[in-house]
């Protein structure tokens, strides 16, 4: 073939020449981004009564506390409380009073009573102290406020004596036995990266450890200045070891064809700029150099799109034989020349 040279086996073997078979396989591009730690949003939950009031007595008095769902958070006075407390109790007092009066006046007195009840109910006052003002018929002059779900106190606002208004948000909470890592992909990454694909995460407090986790979000803008777009990944955190506004770093495997391509390594092409040149070991000291057409590169491979067939051997230590051999290096810039010119 044109362009072919032979080297003897010695010095194939002085120069330590390398071959390696063209094969199929699939091929993944590693993402590699930094982001921080930050609490799941939707697992989120504030204390933000619905009435005025005050603040009688803390129950959980310091951020960064673990709480169970409907632990008991803090005790309120509030007159609106008591005033409904007395109307529901007065109306279902009165609606047995009313047994045996006309069947009108009776629903009119059960109703004012649901009413008050419901209006309690919508205040979130808990089942069991509504249980306890029907069961006794007696009201309380201060309510229990309880955590809504299970965490850490992230942000207290909440002070024995404190007033509060209706919608202040006294307690902030958050779940963090699952995080979110918000990693910054640079925007021509962007297109390899799918919903699912999976995550490693190291941070520096923990040397040596790696966390698991899942693509589960691609936000829909780019940061103008560092070119950039936020990748949202979902990442277990049982132990609590993980907190939120950590720097971290993080790998996404990205596969970068859907089925197996045929690929040669990085090392075998020798590019020049305008053309790709991979050297064929045709057997018995003979190489034949050969342009192909390259598309993805991935992993130390380059997937082959024409020029080779699958099981050639090609040369992955062509470098150092370019560099040894001079009649080679003739040869090759022979085959790369334009057509109609001499090198």
């Amino acid at each position: 073939m044109p362009g072919t040279v032979t080297i003897s086996p010695e010095r194939i073997q002085m120069l330590g020449v390398r071959t390696e078979a063209v094969a199929r396989r699939s091929m993944a591009h590693t993402v590699r981004a930094v982001g921080t730690v930050a609490a799941d949003e939707r697992r989120i939950g504030v204390v933000n009564p619905k009435f005025e009031g005050w603040i009688e007595k803390l129950l959980v008095n310091t951020t960064g506390q673990s709480v169970r769902r409907g632990e008991r958070l803090l005790e309120v006075y509030s007159p609106d409380l008591v005033l409904a407390q007395r109307e529901y109790l007065v109306a279902r007092s009165a609606a047995t009073d009313m047994a045996h009066a006309d069947a009108m006046a009776r629903d009119n007195t059960e109703a004012i009573a649901d009413a008050a009840l419901a209006r309690l109910k919508n205040w979130d006052i808990s089942a069991d102290q509504l249980a306890r003002l029907q069961r006794t018929g007696s009201a309380t002059r201060t309510l229990t406020l309880r955590a809504p779900i299970a965490g850490v106190v992230m942000d207290k606002q909440a002070l024995e004596g404190l007033h509060f208004a209706a919608g202040d948000m006294l307690y902030r909470i958050a779940d963090l036995s699952t995080v979110w890592l918000l990693a910054d992909v640079y925007e021509q990454d962007l297109a390899q990266i799918r919903q699912g694909q999976s995550a490693t995460i190291s941070v520096q407090a923990y040397p040596g450890r790696v966390f698991e986790g899942r693509v589960a979000f691609i936000y829909p803008t780019v940061n103008a200045q560092t070119r950039t777009a936020k990748v949202r990944i979902e990442v277990p955190n049982p132990e609590l070891l993980l907190k939120t506004d950590m720097y971290a770093t993080v790998e996404i495997a990205a596969p970068v064809e859907s089925a197996s391509v045929l690929v040669v390594p990085d090392s075998a092409v020798l590019d020049t700029g305008t053309r790709q040149t991979v050297l064929v070991d045709r057997g018995e000291g003979r190489f034949e150099p050969r342009a192909v057409k390259l598309a993805a590169r991935a992993g130390g491979f380059a997937a082959v799109l024409d020029g080779v067939r699958e099981g050639e051997k090609v040369v992955t230590g062509a470098n150092f034989l370019i560099d040894a051999e001079s009649n080679l290096r003739a040869a090759l810039q022979t085959f790369t020349a334009p057509e109609g010119k001499s090198p």
